[in-house]
């Protein structure tokens, strides 16, 4: 076998995708990195990674290429709108899809992606930023076997979970949609619930040590209402972003006829975030909105 290290392109250098292809490179691959902004490509090369002025010039000699942008439509891009990596990939290269999407739209661009002679994984990502940038994502991912091996390399340095849940595109998405409708109600009821502490005049960080100890709590109240407490709304994950997911669960129950009720409700909140000009501050910032409509205070002159 040879010694040489797998050549990776990483495109899409934000939170997530910078983490990300750190951890690939200190896993001893070479890495070309891509963004739109030139600033981060500027940073990645000067931190030792290979800056690339176009995805085509990064993938131009890559065996896998980790692709970490927002949404179905800028994956869409990134593969078959102008300059798009498609045509440029070795025949029998991967593309590993980390962008939350509709399974529909995954399954779709697969089957494009797949008749040129490469191979697509689909693997959307959980554990934010920090966890990206050691190592220790969780990867939800489907495809063939093939697409599979050819990625193994990156996965192994990208993920301390990797979830293998079929053998085609699709069921990836649709397990990471399920997560962001459990994760997208619960970041609205944690703030609900904050909120709704804070107007009965509770000190908000003996509620935050007694709820953490106690049946009512989750992984989004632990990790999310410290940013309450701080009153820091800096953005580690958007409100957009849950605008987003939580409108793709909308429009798959709508496309199937099943009852989100709970979730059509976390969305209206987060929609309520995004109209009042929050929706690029931290997703905590439902709270915000609580806050406002009752008239109640929060740490930071929030309310």
């Amino acid at each position: 076998m040879s010694d040489t290290p797998a050549r990776v392109a990483v495109i899409g250098l934000g939170s997530m995708g910078y983490g990300m292809a750190q951890a690939l490179r200190r896993a001893g691959l070479d890495v070309a990195g891509s963004d739109v902004d030139p600033a981060s490509v500027a940073r990645f090369s000067a931190e030792g990674g290979r800056g690339a002025a176009s995805p085509a010039e990064a993938v131009a000699q890559a065996a896998i290429v980790v692709c970490v942008v927002v949404n179905a439509a800028q994956t869409e891009a990134v593969l078959f709108g102008p300059d798009g990596v498609a045509a440029a990939m070795p025949e029998g290269a991967v593309f590993v899809s980390c962008a939350t999407m509709d399974p529909e739209i995954a399954r779709r661009l697969a089957a494009r992606l797949e008749a040129t002679g490469r191979h697509y994984l689909d693997a959307p990502i959980s554990g934010g930023a920090q966890r990206a940038a050691q190592g220790e994502l969780t990867i939800l991912a489907s495809g063939s076997r093939d697409a599979f091996a050819r990625a193994k390399p990156a996965l192994d340095a990208m993920a301390a979970k990797l979830y293998e849940l079929g053998d085609a595109a699709g069921q990836g998405a649709a397990f990471k949609m399920i997560n962001q409708l459990l994760a997208g109600v619960h970041i609205a009821a944690a703030s609900e619930a904050m909120a709704f502490a804070a107007r009965q005049g509770l000190d908000l960080r003996r509620v935050y040590e007694v709820i953490t100890a106690s049946a009512g709590n989750s992984w989004m109240f632990e990790n999310r209402m410290p940013h309450v407490l701080d009153g820091d709304y800096a953005p580690r994950s958007a409100v957009d972003i849950f605008v987003k997911d939580l409108g793709i669960v909308q429009d798959m129950a709508r496309s199937q006829k099943f009852p989100v009720p709970v979730a059509a409700a976390a969305l209206q909140m987060f929609l309520m975030a995004a109209g009042a000009g929050m929706g690029r501050d931290d997703d905590a910032s439902v709270a915000r909105i609580y806050a406002q409509v009752t008239g109640t205070a929060l740490p930071g002159g929030a309310g």
